[in-house]
């Protein structure tokens, strides 16, 4: 039987990140942020570190002694090794994340951390809406060219399915203003973060494709200042692997104090 290809194209992703401009990856820096705030909030000391990562350069100053591997389908981690492993900004770029995460999970000792960035579902909402009203009204179809982001719930699932335990997932929506929507593109290409779908149209669009999404995008969503706003959901992911000294549910029922006591209330039964 004949596989369905896969969602996204690693050879023009790896072109597209290849173009990106330094100055352009603030989205890689926001989550360093993210990922070092929620690191102070964990008192341990990490001292061997491997991060999933397109662009090591923003994230070897704040870690310098980690292990940098790229995002391909199979992960150069070494299994059992790292206390630490962070999937930096790349995760929504994945064929399989089940697999990377799993991936991660292998190459942590027990009680290791897992800690994720990546952007979520509600990523550029405004720029797929215009652009897929503009094209179905000038050309009357669709093609791919916003890829799909999972949503916050469904990225917190994959968490369990990988095997990690106490698993958190949380986002931060940022919001940047664009003069326009082709400012907009042209910094998404910057970003390296430019259309690397599999199904996606391999011809010129039409300009007043662009055109009429443009105008639909400034009469939708445009502020008071006349600039339009984009936003990006980061997704924040921690999962830690299994070990015996981690906190375990209680058996149900086996409370030793009510809830009614610990309240200064009196219980009533339900009645049969």
């Amino acid at each position: 039987m004949n596989s369905a290809p896969p969602l996204f194209d690693r050879t023009a992703l790896s072109r597209n990140r290849t173009r990106a401009e330094k100055n352009a990856l603030f989205l890689h820096y926001a989550a360093l942020d993210e990922v070092q705030d929620r690191l102070s909030m964990v008192n341990r000391t990490f001292r061997n570190c491997a991060i999933v990562t397109s662009y090591p350069d923003v994230w070897s100053s704040a870690f310098p002694n980690a292990v940098f591997v790229t995002d391909n389908d199979t992960l150069s981690l070494d299994t059992a090794c790292y206390d630490l492993v962070v999937h930096a900004m790349c995760l929504h770029w994945a064929n399989d994340p089940v697999g990377q995460v799993i991936q991660c999970r292998r190459a942590l000792v027990d009680d290791g951390l897992f800690l994720s960035v990546c952007l979520g579902g509600a990523t550029l909402t405004e720029l797929r809406a215009v652009l897929m009203d503009a094209e179905s009204q000038v050309s009357g179809g669709l093609s791919p060219r916003v890829c799909p982001m999972a949503e916050i719930k469904d990225l917190g699932s994959v968490l369990q399915r990988a095997g990690l335990n106490l698993p958190v997932a949380d986002s931060v929506d940022l919001t940047a203003e664009y003069q326009d929507i082709y400012h907009l593109m042209r910094d998404l290409r910057a970003m390296g973060e430019g259309n690397a779908m599999t199904g996606r149209l391999r011809r010129f669009t039409s300009k007043s494709v662009f055109e009429r999404a443009n105008r639909l995008y400034k009469d939708r969503f445009s502020l008071s200042s006349g600039r339009l706003p984009a936003t990006f959901q980061l997704v924040c992911l921690t999962g830690w692997a299994p070990d015996d000294s981690q906190p375990k549910p209680l058996r149900p029922g086996s409370a030793s104090a009510s809830l009614a006591e610990a309240l200064g209330t009196s219980e009533t039964k339900l009645s049969d």
